[in-house]
């Protein structure tokens, strides 16, 4: 749900993520193997990052990483700790839950019963996987799993008439406790109970959003959706997603961060735009001309980095494999895999409009240059 502009994130924060991204990456080879991996999201490094906001440096959480193909064959500071396994584990158990509800539903080759049967032990490894590392943290999974337990329940019930906010509670409460946990292991307790309501409300968000952006593909499948199961419209479920995003804002501002820069964008910047996205009401500046550098139109262009050597054949070969199965090719920025010179992807959509939206947390204001690059806001409006 939050993919976070480049162009907007500057390079600082752009660093701090992809930090985040790798660490939750590499928590999971080195917890679980190879295939943990592939449950990467960019929504569970969230845990991380509220983790590392909370405890103080971020130096102090990180470590250099060895080379990889995603990262095109770099080394990188990458986060490790206790955030980065607590996302690792919640990220296991929901892609667990989400494996089983296409079997159950049958979707594409899960409808075929020798690939469900591996689908099945596959989920039923992660949960056990997810509880393990979940118990080395004190996190108790058992949360997560009694909320996916839940959800088949609910959705069977839930007919027109139903309250969509019953049917997005199991989402709630998960999120909620993962959420919290974080202030349990930055050593933050008081923090608990308003990360608890921005959790809630962030799994609110993404249940609801997730509803609307698969809403016509699940009518032509005849796949359950929530919108539609209860009857509920577009308008009711803006209306509960804006909502929800205000309550997220409200709810951190709670919350005592030592560095809190990289959260409060995500959190409170990029979430409207993933609303704007999900309902069709926000276009991408950058995807219809070239890359434009931080401080808006007219800003001098920053200095060509300087040439590198081009890589071998089979060595550029590892590295445009490994940008293929990241759909980093299509829909990312990354150095061409022989070459090294900095490409963009033909469908790279960066979910921002430009100027306007960037400070859209700042209610006095409508204006790009109240935001740096370092995620905070200088307009002075309490954001």
């Amino acid at each position: 749900m939050v993919r976070p502009c480049r162009h907007r994130l500057g390079e600082k924060l752009t660093a701090q993520w992809m930090a985040h991204l790798c660490g939750l990456c590499l928590a999971l080879r080195g917890d679980h193997g190879q295939l943990a991996r592939i449950v990467t999201n960019y929504d569970g490094l969230l845990i991380s990052v509220l983790t590392e906001a909370q405890s103080g440096s971020a130096e102090a959480g990180r470590r250099t990483a060895g080379p990889c193909p995603l990262r095109g064959m770099r080394t990188a500071s990458v986060a490790h700790g206790e955030g980065a396994r607590l996302a690792a584990a919640v990220s296991l158990v929901l892609a667990s839950a989400k494996v089983r509800d296409h079997v159950a539903d049958g979707d594409g080759l899960l409808a075929h019963r020798p690939v469900a049967l591996a689908a099945r032990r596959v989920a039923a490894s992660w949960d056990r996987a997810g509880a393990r590392t979940g118990s080395d943290i004190g996190f108790d999974t058992a949360v997560l799993l009694d909320a996916v337990d839940r959800q088949t329940g609910i959705e069977t019930l839930a007919g027109p008439g139903t309250p969509i906010l019953a049917v997005t509670e199991p989402t709630e409460t998960a999120t909620a406790a993962a959420f919290a946990h974080t202030a349990v292991l930055a050593g933050r307790p008081r923090n608990a109970g308003p990360l608890a309501e921005a959790g809630a409300l962030f799994g609110r968000l993404a249940h609801l959003l997730d509803a609307v952006e698969d809403r016509e593909s699940d009518a032509a499948s005849g796949a359950w959706n929530p919108l539609t199961a209860t009857g509920t419209p577009l308008q009711e479920a803006r209306r509960l997603a804006d909502d929800a995003v205000h309550g997220i804002r409200l709810a951190l501002r709670e919350v005592e961060f030592s560095d809190g820069g990289l959260a409060h964008r995500l959190l409170v910047h990029e979430l409207p735009n993933s609303v704007h996205r999900a309902f069709g009401t926000v276009s991408c500046a950058h995807a219809s001309g070239p890359y434009a550098p931080p401080g808006g139109p007219g800003a001098p262009l920053p200095p060509e980095p300087p040439r590198r050597d081009r890589r071998g054949a089979l060595a550029g070969c590892a590295v445009w494999l490994g940008l293929a199965c990241s759909c980093q090719l299509c829909c990312g920025t990354y150095e061409d895999p022989w070459t090294r010179e900095p490409k963009q992807g033909p469908c790279t959509n960066c979910d921002c409009s430009g100027c306007g939206d960037c400070c859209n947390c700042c209610e006095c204001c409508n204006c790009c240059s109240c935001c740096g690059e370092d995620g905070g806001c200088d307009c002075g409006c309490d954001c």
